[in-house]
């Protein structure tokens, strides 16, 4: 689980994470492209994202906004929610990007609330957990299915993102011709492939810096072209420098 709380003005490009997202408006407002089209946000609503959910952000005004955020790795969710579901498997996603409810809004505030202060202990934190999904699901539905022969071209990327890739590899693992994998892959994901590799890439940056890996190795590691090439990329996706989010870990 990570906890972000975030004041900025900072208008983000489209991007994806690799983990579900929730969290509140604190102040002000935003507007943000999301999975059901362009929705808007202000204080008190409640925003939710899906792993690989394209979608940007921008604030609504001068002002900026501020809002608090847990994003939860999928099979944390996907656990609780087959329990809610008595057993039921499957795929789902959260339908509703931005929604006023003041339940939810509440019970996230006590969960965000007692992680950042530790007060309560893993019992709780559970429980709290467990009660703000159980009202969110209700927000969720199964996911479309992707076409098969670009789930096989994604699939790899996500084994491998920091692997070389070029669009005859991705064509020859689809079984598609370039052009086909090129067309598909950005109409099933939102991205071209080339743009899809740079969010994984990010996305395994992040991780690595969250257990203390030094910047250079991790850019190293994650196949960027350089440390700077992870920065701008980095930034651009999260609105901070690797360095600052280091920082901001310790």
């Amino acid at each position: 689980m990570q906890i972000v709380e975030a004041v900025t003005s900072h208008s983000f490009a489209r991007h994806t994470h690799d983990q579900f997202g929730i969290g509140v408006i604190h102040q002000g407002a935003q507007k943000s492209l999301s999975g059901r089209g362009i929705v808007e946000a202000g204080a008190g609503h409640v925003i939710t994202v899906n792993p690989g959910e394209v979608h940007d952000g921008m604030p609504i005004g001068d002002a900026g906004r501020s809002w608090r955020m847990l994003y939860l790795d999928p099979d944390i969710v996907e656990t609780i929610l087959n329990d809610l579901r008595e057993g039921s498997s499957g795929e789902i996603e959260f339908i509703e990007p931005a929604f006023d409810d003041a339940i939810v809004a509440a019970r996230f505030q006590q969960l965000f609330q007692s992680l950042v202060s530790g007060n309560g202990g893993p019992l709780l934190h559970e429980e709290r957990l467990i009660n703000l999904i159980a009202r969110t699901h209700k927000k969720a539905a199964a996911t479309k299915s992707m076409p098969a022969a670009i789930h096989l071209a994604k699939q790899r990327i996500d084994d491998e993102p920091a692997a070389s890739f070029t669009l005859a590899d991705l064509a020859k693992i689809s079984g598609l011709s370039r052009f086909q994998i090129l067309r598909g892959f950005a109409a099933a994901t939102g991205f071209t492939p080339h743009t899809y590799i740079m969010q994984r890439r990010t996305d395994m940056a992040r991780r690595l810096i969250m257990r203390g890996t030094p910047l250079a190795e991790t850019a190293a590691v994650c196949g960027f072209a350089d440390q700077s090439h992870m920065n701008r990329i980095f930034a651009r996706k999260y609105g901070i420098s690797p360095g600052s989010y280091a920082a901001s870990l310790s």
